[in-house]
């Protein structure tokens, strides 16, 4: 299994207390510890302008800006979101932009990409609230229009959603495919979501990587639904690797585990969430089986593994506060399942 961190970005309010002339340190210093553990593959932000649960005037840091400051900050780990909301820019300039962002960072840009589901974010940034299909047809249009980007160095392409006639992708991504063993799409695309009938056929036909949720039977059902739709286009389907996000509270004992979710249950509240809303989402990670002790943490990725799971993404909610949970996780899920 492969692995990659989420750094907090503000986005599920995990930046709260912390004064806003120390976010980009604190940010910036735990992709420094990511990027000295070889063991880490890879680390993420999210691509939202608004918190959640509930907006709120919370900071939440712009993830290609990050994107391109991680970039210059850090030296081997990818780079990646999870995942860019296609309709929030548009294709061509989002290709032009990860293509920079390839370049300052040396060839490490991950493309996560996804058709975007934050209704309230949408209408307040004035890009109004599309119905599905209609995001999925944005989706759709633009995958196609970055990957003729990148791999090709221009783009033309009149689709029902985007259209471009010439548009340049000069410096192409250092990530293409001249380079031998480069991904397929020049830069690695991530297609998430796990829409059964539209998205997995799109991440069938460009993914090089896929994420998508659920427990581990549901994760094993759509893994088969995405095996039949490479099988009707004709793709190999052991090409996209499998991949999922996870909320973890690890604890060397079951005491630090329950210490741990009482922390974050404190985080929550002095974030402004409700404490009964706090101890239901502690009670769902627990549920996950990702809030435990390694044991515990590392029997449930294993079950996923089976399922078909190549690829873990892992959030830390307390990162920005306290790494010892980082440590444990290190030391004592990483080695057990890394291979």
């Amino acid at each position: 299994m492969r692995f990659g961190a989420f750094v907090p970005q503000g986005w599920r309010m995990d930046l709260v207390g912390v004064d806003p002339e120390l976010h980009w340190g604190v940010m910036d210093g735990l992709a420094r510890r990511f990027d000295s553990n070889h063991a880490w593959e890879s680390l993420w932000v999210y691509d939202h302008f608004h918190t959640v649960p509930t907006p709120s005037d919370e900071a939440t840091h712009e993830a290609w800006s990050l994107m391109a400051a991680f970039g210059a900050s850090t030296k081997r780990i990818r780079l990646g979101q999870m995942c860019t909301c296609m309709a929030y820019r548009n294709p061509a300039y989002l290709a032009k932009v990860a293509a920079t962002v390839d370049v300052i960072s040396g060839g490490r840009v991950e493309m996560g990409i996804g058709a975007g589901w934050y209704e309230h974010e949408w209408r307040a940034y004035g890009y109004g609230f599309p119905a599905a299909r209609d995001r999925l047809g944005m989706l759709r249009d633009g995958v196609e229009i970055m990957r003729q980007m990148w791999t090709q160095g221009r783009a033309t392409h009149a689709g029902s959603y985007y259209t471009v006639d010439g548009a340049i992708c000069a410096p192409r991504p250092l990530q293409g495919t001249s380079h031998p063993g480069s991904p397929r799409n020049g830069i690695p695309m991530w297609v998430a979501g796990g829409g059964e009938k539209v998205t997995l056929k799109i991440a069938a036909q460009y993914a090089d990587y896929t994420n998508f949720f659920g427990d581990v039977a549901e994760f094993a059902r759509k893994d088969a639904i995405l095996r039949d739709h490479c099988t009707a286009l004709g793709r190999d389907e052991s090409e996209i690797v499998r991949s999922a996000n996870f909320n973890v509270l690890i604890g060397e004992t079951h005491v630090e585990v329950d210490e741990r979710i009482e922390e974050y249950v404190a985080l929550r509240v002095r974030a402004g969430i409700a404490e009964a809303a706090a101890r239901k989402e502690a009670a769902g990670f627990r549920a996950a089986g990702t809030a435990g002790t390694p044991e515990q943490v590392t029997q449930t990725l294993a079950d996923y593994a089976k399922a078909g799971l190549g690829y873990a993404i892992v959030y830390f909610p307390e990162a920005a506060y306290d790494t010892t949970g980082i440590g444990v996780f290190e030391r004592g899920v990483m080695p057990h399942l890394r291979g």
